[in-house]
């Protein structure tokens, strides 16, 4: 049976950014599946990835046509049971999906109280360890003091890593997936890569777009770079492979006529109606800015590791082309983590289309 889940909402009186500035009556939406102890000792967090939402597991109605990103592990009698533990995870601030009715989020596409305009650029910036406050504090107002687990996929791994680094005594285990914390300057160029398609477009007019129109061409090449970055090789090679799409012309040098480049359109265009440009390029600057424990002071990702004590998971992609395999490895033997490898054709993608393949040693891991 399938878990149909209820979207949860709440207002933050405030929230202190890590640059400084004060948000206050902040909006957020969350999801939670099972039911908190007496003891409120077995809430596990599960924070979302760089496109996701707090839409984790479940159904919001048995017509939804798919189930939260993780739904093969969360849920009655799955690695992530249920019927043992509270499950929550909270939408991030600068939500990429800002006009998806199912999300709650403060961002540059929400109205600026002061000018009754939306935000654009002139939200503040944020960071990782901001996203990890905003939880924080929903965790605060339901009275959860100390989490069973952290756990999360790519950015929700770099979130999970944050709580394990600024709020040691309030985690009991983690479970990072398909992240590493510990990245270079080849993966802060390939975020810049993400964002400049946007920047680029004319209709982006530097964030003051929202009266005149979004930049979609900007936006839609952008989640097209994304997915064939996000994506290994083995999925372009022989899920799709080097063939025309039907009806295609290879001399007309106007059309697209791989089939390779209109799936990349074809996924671009499916997510897009809901997401805002302006928030990617937050998030992108959220992920490049990342030190794991900045939110407890932690200089450099070495200094935010070595605070880090609990029980650590690392699940990986050998393959991963944007947490590459060296990173994992080496953050890995920093903290003492177990480590197990996700192997498929999807590259990074592999953290969520191939998780059940870890759903026997997530379980052991959270209930050991």
């Amino acid at each position: 049976m399938d878990l149909i889940v209820e979207k949860r909402r709440m207002t933050i009186p405030e929230l202190r950014l890590l640059g400084g500035a004060a948000l206050r009556d902040v909006p957020v939406g969350f999801e939670a599946y099972g039911r908190l102890a007496p003891a409120r000792d077995n809430a596990i967090l599960v924070c979302h990835y760089f496109s996701g939402t707090s839409h984790a597991a479940g159904r919001y109605c048995a017509e939804d046509a798919k189930p939260g990103y993780w739904d093969e592990i969360i849920g009655p009698g799955k690695a992530v049971d249920t019927e043992k533990f509270f499950v929550i995870s909270v939408d991030t601030l600068c939500n990429l999906n800002a006009f998806d009715p199912n999300v709650t989020t403060l961002g540059p596409a929400s109205l600026n109280p002061a000018t009754g305009e939306p935000y654009g650029l002139r939200f503040p910036a944020v960071a990782i360890a901001d996203f990890v406050r905003l939880q924080k504090a929903v965790l605060d107002a339901l009275g959860i003091g100390r989490l069973h687990a952290v756990m999360g996929p790519s950015m929700g791994g770099l979130q999970t890593f944050e709580w394990a680094a600024s709020f040691p005594e309030r985690v009991g285990r983690i479970v990072p997936a398909i992240a590493a914390p510990n990245f270079g300057g080849w993966l802060i160029g390939w975020l810049s890569q993400w964002a400049q398609p946007i920047r680029l477009d004319p209709a982006w007019r530097g964030g003051d777009y929202y009266a005149s129109g979004a930049p979609k061409a900007g936006l839609e090449a952008a989640l097209r770079l994304i997915t064939l970055n996000a994506f290994d090789a083995d999925w372009a090679d022989h899920v799709i492979g080097r063939g025309l799409k039907q009806g295609g012309d290879p001399a007309d040098l106007a059309a697209e006529p791989f089939a390779i480049e209109q799936a990349l359109t074809d996924a671009a265009r499916e997510k897009m109606p809901l997401m805002d440009a302006n928030a990617l390029l937050y998030l992108v600057r959220a992920n490049q800015t990342y030190i794991p424990g900045a939110g407890a002071g932690a200089g450099d990702a070495d200094d935010g590791l070595s605070r880090i004590t609990c029980p650590s998971l690392m699940i990986h992609a050998p393959g991963d082309q944007v947490f590459r395999a060296e990173w994992v490895e080496a953050a890995a033997r920093k903290i003492g983590a177990e480590t197990v490898p996700l192997h498929g054709p999807y590259g990074h993608y592999n953290g969520i289309l191939k998780i059940a393949d870890a759903a026997e040693r997530i379980r052991s891991f959270l209930e050991g």
